[in-house]
């Protein structure tokens, strides 16, 4: 394992999820009627605080995307979901909660899942899947399955809503995160002309921007605690899935590795599920979104 890629890819996940914190202070009070519109992104743009999440973001965004030029989606996305820890960080600054046992067993378990997952799979680099059935398959499972959740969502937007939209954001991030990777070999192997002709680099634009607007209408709508940790538990599943099924990443397929694979990934999900809940995590105005809504008839 590159130190370089472990360097940017913990840095993304620090810009990350410190613009997470910020973006949501700024969302909670967006007009719940820019709920899944573009909209919703002309009105933050205009708060101070949301524009410096953003910027965050995007810097996470370009160290992920540097990371993954160097190392394989199935190293990158796991480090990428500490990115809880520092928005648990933010965010304990923020209401000068200590951690206490929830905290610190969220810490172990998601910091112990990822290293048991990294060290037990051995991720490395292998032979792009050329099949294009399987490319789109994966792919189309995974955005299919991400607009089912938005739907569900747009029903439920004040209740589950929150939480199905993050899950499909995840998703269509992991997408996202592994054409990046594919743009980024286009890139190495052809320069900007061998670049700019294929779809990816469109395709992660897109994504890109539905990803946001899908984040912001539900951090608008109910407290972080409700979102970030199905967004952070959903995004590198879906990575590691696109990785194994057509980027050639390879893992150590053994029994037991599989099993400490297996284990990591669960612990990283249940810690990211400790720290999303940690009372520390922003609460909101204490105005919930059912609330505005009222107030708004």
């Amino acid at each position: 394992m590159s130190v370089l890629v472990l360097v940017l890819a913990v840095g993304a996940a620090c810009c990350l999820g410190f613009g997470f914190v910020l973006q949501q202070n700024a969302a909670q009070r967006a007009p719940l009627g820019d709920f899944l519109s573009p909209r919703l992104l002309l009105d933050l743009v205009r708060v101070p605080r949301w524009l410096a999440g953003m910027g965050l973001m995007v810097a996470g965004m370009a160290l992920g995307a540097v990371a993954l030029g160097g190392g394989e989606l199935t190293l990158v996305e796991p480090l990428l979901a500490t990115a809880l820890l520092f928005a648990l960080a933010l965010s304990r600054a923020q209401t000068g909660r200590p951690l206490g046992r929830q905290g610190w067993g969220g810490l172990v378990l998601l910091a112990g899942g990822v290293t048991a997952f990294i060290v037990a799979g051995e991720p490395r680099g292998g032979s792009a899947v050329t099949d294009p059935v399987r490319h789109w398959l994966l792919i189309g499972v995974m955005l299919g399955l991400a607009v089912l959740l938005t739907a569900c969502a747009g029903r439920a937007r004040l209740t589950w809503g929150p939480t199905l939209l993050a899950l499909a954001a995840g998703l269509v991030y992991g997408v996202q995160d592994a054409l990046t990777r594919i743009s980024g070999r286009r890139f190495s192997a052809g320069g900007p002309a061998e670049l700019l002709t294929g779809w990816q680099p469109y395709a992660v634009v897109v994504l890109g921007v539905t990803g946001l607007i899908l984040v912001q209408s539900a951090f608008e709508t109910a407290p972080l605690r409700r979102s970030l940790p199905a967004l952070t538990a959903a995004q590198p599943l879906a990575g590691i899935a696109c990785g194994v099924g057509f980027l050639g990443d390879r893992l150590r397929t053994g029994p037991a590795a599989l099993a400490w694979e297996a284990g990591g990934l669960v612990a990283v999900v249940a810690g990211i599920v400790l720290l999303g809940l940690h009372p520390a995590m922003p609460q909101g105005s204490g105005e919930s979104g059912h609330d505005r809504a009222l107030e708004r008839r």
